[in-house]
């Protein structure tokens, strides 16, 4: 009897070691995931070049609206090749206000399951 429950306390305890490294694994993950990425966005961009605007054309051809200093140029982008096909001035463009939307996971879990339920 005192055996069994010696080795059921010690499958808990491995349980919850176990679950503890994980979270942290996860969160170390995550940490270093973002800051990658904070040092990846700010090593790229000089202020120099921006893609305004991409077009897909077909799977691997697109043609992008491309500002260069104070350039706007419209290039195509292929798979092995970039041509340059005009140039645009600042005039010529529509510029609008892209709202990104925060989207939080629950409200995506809520519509889910609203989905499901139809069903």
């Amino acid at each position: 009897m005192l055996l069994s429950v010696t080795t059921r306390t010690d499958s808990y305890l491995q349980f919850i070691t176990v679950l503890i490294l994980f979270v942290f694994v996860l969160a170390i993950t995550h940490l270093v995931t973002k800051w990658i990425a904070n040092y990846q966005k700010g090593r790229g961009s000089t202020g120099n070049l921006e893609v305004i605007e991409t077009c897909k054309i077909t799977s691997n051809k697109y043609i992008q609206i491309v500002r260069a200093g104070e350039k706007y140029l419209v290039i195509a982008v292929g798979k092995d090749e970039v041509h340059m096909l005009s140039e645009i001035s600042e005039d010529q463009l529509k510029f609008h206000e892209s709202v990104t939307e925060q989207v939080d996971f629950a409200s995506v879990f809520d519509k889910v399951k609203k989905f499901r339920e139809k069903d």
